[in-house]
């Protein structure tokens, strides 16, 4: 049987490196490709792939928030996370979203195809690179009455987090009112908000934020 996947990867290059590996996998009969979290949820809706690679840090809706939707909305399509990052809390930040896969970007070209297959089988993928304790700790957390949100931005609702990563991709409240269709009122209510929730009163404080837990990246 073959399977229609979706590249999701603010990288032309990128792209274009995962693309010659998934054509070369005889399940795979389609590639899509998105550069951003917005155009991924459009070719999700439109195309219904039966799985999703998806970066974590793209400018505008990042892998993670992007994730959430898809698992929410599109219960058909299955997300792998790709990332840089094999820390505890990107994998669990991923499992909580909804993601079936988390993958390292410098993992061997073989674990593609296995992660692939894997979550396509009905199961969760996590990069071998990545320790099973990780996994074992955040089933453990969720079943758990009284566990305690793994992240700061746990507080945050989907939007809020949406207007936290603009506002560390350094965007105006009017440039995000645009991109977000919503007036300028209502951007800076949101905003009013993301501090209050986070006790963050200052901007350079919340970019900090933002790349700690990998909403954008730090491209210094």
């Amino acid at each position: 049987m073959s399977h229609t996947v979706l590249l999701a990867d603010d990288h032309t290059l990128v792209r274009a490196g995962l693309r010659a590996l998934l054509e070369g996998l005889p399940e795979v009969s389609v590639v899509l490709e998105a550069s951003d979290g917005h155009e991924a949820l459009a070719s999700i809706a439109a195309h219904h792939p039966d799985v999703v690679l998806m970066d974590i840090a793209m400018p505008g809706l990042n892998g993670l928030e992007a994730a959430a939707v898809v698992s929410r909305d599109h219960p058909g399509t299955r997300t792998i996370v790709l990332s840089m990052h094999g820390t505890d809390a990107y994998v669990v930040q991923a499992l909580r979203a909804g993601a079936a896969g988390y993958l390292l970007k410098d993992a061997a070209v073989a674990e593609l195809p296995l992660a692939l297959r894997a979550v396509l089988r009905g199961e969760v993928y996590i990069s071998s690179a990545v320790s099973r304790l990780v996994v074992n700790g955040f089933l453990a957390g969720m079943a758990a009455a009284d566990a305690q949100p793994a992240s700061p931005l746990d507080v945050l609702s989907a939007r809020q987090r949406e207007i936290l990563q603009l506002i560390a991709e350094g965007h105006s409240t009017k440039e995000m009112a645009f991109r977000l269709k919503l007036s300028v009122k209502t951007v800076e209510t949101h905003r009013r908000q993301v501090m209050e929730r986070l006790q963050i009163f200052d901007i350079p404080g919340l970019v900090r934020l933002a790349l700690r837990h990998g909403l954008v990246r730090d491209n210094t």
